[in-house]
């Protein structure tokens, strides 16, 4: 590329770092909005790299220079203090963030939504319409020899005492599940859909053993609660692993490593968010799934669950879309 080119290409994200600076220097950066203060940073990210390119370049030494100073007085508000505490900055990523980052990924998400339950349909019915198939398609130990209880009655029948114990567990379990998921970029998202799919042919094989066994509306009320939001973790999960594995596979304009390492930012903002969805969805089946309730209560906390998420998701942050890298 070209120094010109390199110029026309770049110039406008230096001028709007240079104005930022410029602003934050004459009001203080206490003054200045918590989504400029973010951009900041962001753009500090952007030239730095512009900067280390133009050196490896041979570029022109006083384009070097302009760089160099630029990332400087960047770098001072950046590291060398910042009116974000680090509860602001969280408080930003739940609010801002990441349901930013989930509407810019939706059709990643979607794709593994989809795929998850496809599958869990066709598991369903297969096993629904031939219970003897569920060996061919469920692991050994989920096909238990006979049904004669409810998923509420059986699984969850603890004692209330060990339910910080069974939380704890469950959310390893989950956050392991959604780390495989997202593992799986490094086979070029394989691993990933497998992970997905073999999720859909699981929940919806499982649900089909107990329908058969009378168990089914009571197997998807014990599911509800905390199924809704963990489900959802779990595909964006799978979205963050093919969002890295499409940096790989098409990079469209970018140089394939820049394609990467865009991804993997926009991968890890789903990552962490996902992660703290499924903290969530363990803490609820821990604590609230064994308590007795009836089915119709179970269903309405999933109902709302659901409402919830699509509000958060479609809704918060809206405003500041475009500010996201």
């Amino acid at each position: 590329m070209t120094q010109r080119t390199f110029v026309e290409r770049r110039s406008a994200a230096w001028e709007e770092l240079d104005a930022l600076l410029s602003r934050a220097n004459r009001r203080g950066l206490r003054a200045v909005a918590p989504e400029d203060v973010e951009r900041i940073g962001v753009l500090y990210r952007a030239v730095t790299s512009d900067l280390a390119y133009a050196g490896g370049q041979g570029y022109e030494a006083r384009l070097v220079t302009y760089l160099n100073r630029l990332v400087a007085r960047a770098h001072a508000y950046v590291y060398g203090g910042s009116a974000s505490t680090g509860r602001q900055r969280i408080a930003r990523f739940y609010a801002v963030t990441f349901p930013s980052e989930f509407r810019r990924s939706f059709a990643w998400i979607a794709l593994c939504t989809a795929l998850t339950i496809a599958t869990a349909v066709i598991a369903y019915v297969i096993i629904r319409n031939h219970p003897g198939d569920a060996y061919a398609i469920l692991p050994e130990s989920l096909v238990p020899a006979a049904i004669k209880k409810s998923l509420h009655d059986s699984n969850f029948a603890f004692d209330p005492s060990r339910s910080p114990l069974m939380s704890s567990a469950i959310i390893t379990n989950n956050i392991k599940v959604a780390i495989f998921a997202f593992a799986g970029c490094v086979t070029l998202g394989i691993f990933t859909l497998c992970i997905l799919t073999q999720n859909g042919l699981m929940l919806g094989g499982v649900g089909a053993l107990f329908a058969n066994a009378g168990f089914g509306a009571d197997f998807w009320a014990t599911v509800a609660p905390h199924g809704v939001i963990e489900l959802t973790a779990i595909q964006i999960a799978g979205a963050a692993g093919l969002l890295i594995s499409a940096g790989v596979l098409a990079p469209g304009r970018l140089r394939r490593r820049d394609a990467i390492t865009q991804a993997a930012q926009r991968a890890g903002v789903l990552i962490a968010g996902g992660a703290s969805m499924l903290v969530t969805a363990g803490t609820i089946e821990g604590f609230f799934t064994p308590l007795r309730l009836p089915a119709a209560d179970r269903i309405a906390f999933g109902a709302v669950t659901a409402v919830l998420l699509a509000l958060y998701f479609g809704f918060a942050g809206r405003g500041h879309d475009t500010v996201s890298s």
